[in-house]
């Protein structure tokens, strides 16, 4: 399978990401919006850095059970529930330093909304990956 991930010279730069990914694949993986709950089902308690952190283990787990890593990821749309761009800049950090990180170099999506479906959810990550 080949991933390519480009920046079209027309496209500002990015931080990490690209604005366009191809692939080849014969299977694709989409991943269900991956929460920070704990094993429970509970939202972990803390920050947003701290639900981050947990969006990043399920979505380790939900990979690997998947057959998948993060190079695999083709496409991410990150969902926080704020409208504060400081904030927003810390979750991209965090992710792009994460055991996931390489799930970030793709084509990748980072939006503040008003809400998510847990009380006191903070963050959500949705994930398609590609493969053989």
């Amino acid at each position: 399978m080949t991933i390519e991930r480009q920046n079209p010279p027309s496209l500002h730069p990015t931080p990490g990401y690209h604005h366009v990914t191809t692939v080849d694949a014969r299977r694709t993986v989409h991943l269900a919006g991956q929460c920070p709950l704990s094993l429970d089902g509970q939202v972990v308690p803390g920050d947003v850095l701290a639900q981050v952190d947990q969006v990043v283990a399920n979505t380790e787990a939900a990979l690997a059970h998947a057959g998948a890593t993060s190079e695999d990821v083709v496409r991410t749309v990150i969902y926080v529930a704020t409208s504060d761009q400081p904030t927003l800049a810390a979750v991209w950090e965090r992710f792009v330093n994460s055991p996931i990180a390489a799930a970030f170099t793709t084509a990748s999506t980072l939006v503040g909304v008003a809400c998510l479906g847990y009380r006191g959810q903070l963050v959500e990550l949705d994930v398609t990956a590609a493969l053989t």
